[in-house]
């Protein structure tokens, strides 16, 4: 059935496979994999991303803007807990240009490390959002920090965004034909922006990314076209098909394909898997429709797509909800990053 919009930003989902991931401080969460992944086959067809630059393409690097303090207990040492900049940053590509926050970890800074480089994860708020929100009320740098203090985590920089980069419009991560080239921005100008001002990996599989309700759709859907660029995609409460409403305008300009082809669950069932990982989360009770979203996913997920499930026993779409699955995600996508 077609969810209206209020129902596709509460979803829930169940679970098949494996052992539980998510064995982190707080609320256990359970996750389980779907679908393993394997070498080879056939894999989902090329998207406009994966188009060389140009040769004359600018690097356009970040520009630092400010910094923010890292939320946790003890000294605020950038070798003990890593340092927060905050960034605007350009897209060569689509001349497109949003604000965030980089969080660098405390390895960035330690002595050895001057020429290494860390794997990536984008992280975006749901729409509108305010990327500041994945620092004061997420607190996204302090979860990732005891993730990797713990061992459960490799030490990742984080990029910390809102998921539209054409304000007040709701890009929805499309690439709107005539108009904004969201998916693009984000899958192509947001890394080379990144690695031109960071130590950040480039080679495929030391990116991933992840979110929250829209940033959620946004980093499952991502992944799931541009395996090239995000080894993995984590959906916290996201929706599986692309909303339309006055804050989106017309974004497929009457083009069935293209609605069909942003719709998660026909992608699935229509087009090759891609080589990724994707892991759904969110509450079994008061979250909308996620557990029937999650199990018309994982029924349609082969490989070499690998497809994960966590959860909470109950909760709504809301922040308390939400920072209680990101130690899970964060296992999940470290799991899978090289680099």
């Amino acid at each position: 059935p077609v969810l209206g919009l209020a129902a596709q930003k509460q979803l829930s989902y169940s679970t098949r496979g494996s052992p539980p991931l998510g064995r982190g401080p707080g609320p256990r969460v359970a996750g389980r994999a779907a679908a393993a992944p394997a070498p080879g086959g056939p894999s989902a067809p090329a998207t406009p991303s994966t188009e060389p630059d140009p040769p004359n393409l600018p690097v356009l690097p970040a520009r630092e803007t400010g910094r923010e303090p890292v939320n946790t207990a003890g000294p605020r040492d950038p070798q003990r807990v890593g340092e927060i900049r905050a960034v605007s940053i350009p897209g060569a590509r689509t001349g497109l240009s949003t604000d965030g926050y980089v969080y660098l970890p405390p390895q960035y800074f330690q002595p050895g490390n001057e020429q290494r480089k860390f794997p990536a994860v984008i992280a975006m708020t749901g729409f509108p959002g305010d990327a500041k929100a994945l620092i004061t009320r997420f607190n996204y740098p302090g979860v990732a920090l005891d993730e990797i203090r713990a061992g459960r985590m490799r030490p990742t920089v984080l990029v910390l965004m809102r998921p539209s980069p054409a304000m007040p419009a709701d890009s929805e991560c499309e690439d709107i034909p005539g108009g904004t080239q969201a998916d693009t921005y984000f899958t192509k100008d947001v890394p080379r922006a990144i690695a031109a001002t960071y130590r950040v990996a480039t080679a495929p599989g030391s990116w991933g990314i992840m979110g929250n309700s829209t940033g959620g759709y946004c980093a499952a859907k991502l992944a799931m076209r541009h395996p090239e660029v995000f080894a993995g995609g984590v959906s916290v409460s996201g929706y599986l098909k692309a909303a339309e409403d006055v804050t989106t305008g017309d974004l497929f300009k009457g083009s069935r394909q293209r609605r069909d082809e942003a719709d998660l669950l026909w992608r699935l069932r229509n087009l090759p898997p891609p080589a990724t990982g994707i892991m759904l989360s969110g509450a079994e009770k008061g979250d909308g429709d996620f557990r029937a979203e999650a199990a018309a996913f994982t029924a349609a997920a082969k490989p070499p797509l690998a497809v994960a499930v966590a959860t909470v026993p109950e909760g709504g779409h809301n922040y308390t909800t939400w920072i209680k699955l990101l130690p899970a995600g964060f296992q999940f996508l470290s799991q899978r990053l090289t680099g």
